[in-house]
């Protein structure tokens, strides 16, 4: 009983919930300004830098939180849950980052609209995402938990939204891209920028998860 005694009770650990979610949707709106910005050579080197270092300031939440899974004795909610949680929503932040660094490795030129709107909806889905996040500190209150459950079923939407446009992207870079490398790079940030909101889904899904068996 004195081990029990020693080690912490509860975690911060929806804090460190909306800590990581903050990081995630200043990483997701530093890449949409890239996007934008991307002709500008020295604000797209800023937007770069930007992105990396939130998705650093995620991964420093997702040790914490790992972290602390281990050594509190009593968690608020169930240990894997927390640590399906925090990880998937780390994997958005990597998406995230890993969208900027291939489009700097694969030497694209110019951005195109399709990509313009899967950030749109990438951006969109992390902000759904961090406010879903946001009210599971408390979930007892049937209200909010109705609330986080409705910003699920949004995320699940935005996602679709994506796939669709996504279809519709390869569908024209196929059919009108004549250079076959550019089509190799195009398809692969098309299918990083939909991945961004398949992750996001999967957060959803584990939010419905805690709030199903928690409130």
């Amino acid at each position: 009983m004195l081990f029990g005694k020693l080690l912490p009770r509860e975690g911060n650990f929806f804090e460190m919930f909306n800590q990581h979610a903050d990081r995630i949707v200043e990483a997701a709106h530093a890449f949409s300004k890239l996007v934008a910005n991307y002709n500008d050579l020295d604000l797209r080197a800023k937007y770069n830098q930007e992105v990396d270092d939130a998705e650093r300031a995620a991964d420093r939440v997702t040790h914490d939180c790992n972290k602390a899974i281990h050594i509190t004795f009593i968690t608020p909610i169930d240990r894997e849950q927390i640590h399906s949680l925090i990880n998937t929503m780390d994997d958005v932040a990597d998406l995230i980052q890993d969208s900027a660094e291939t489009m700097a490795l694969y030497d694209v030129r110019h951005m195109t609209e399709e990509i313009s709107r899967l950030t749109d909806l990438s951006v969109k889905c992390c902000e759904r995402l961090r406010d879903a996040v946001k009210l599971l500190g408390n979930i007892a209150d049937p209200s909010t938990a109705e609330a986080a459950l409705k910003t699920c079923e949004e995320i699940d939407k935005l996602e679709s939204d994506a796939d669709r446009v996504m279809r519709t992207a390869m569908s024209k870079l196929f059919r009108e891209e004549p250079d076959v490398r550019e089509v190799i790079k195009l398809k692969a940030i098309y299918e990083l920028l939909e991945t961004i909101t398949d992750k996001c889904e999967d957060v959803a899904n584990v939010i419905e998860g805690i709030i199903l068996e928690n409130s």
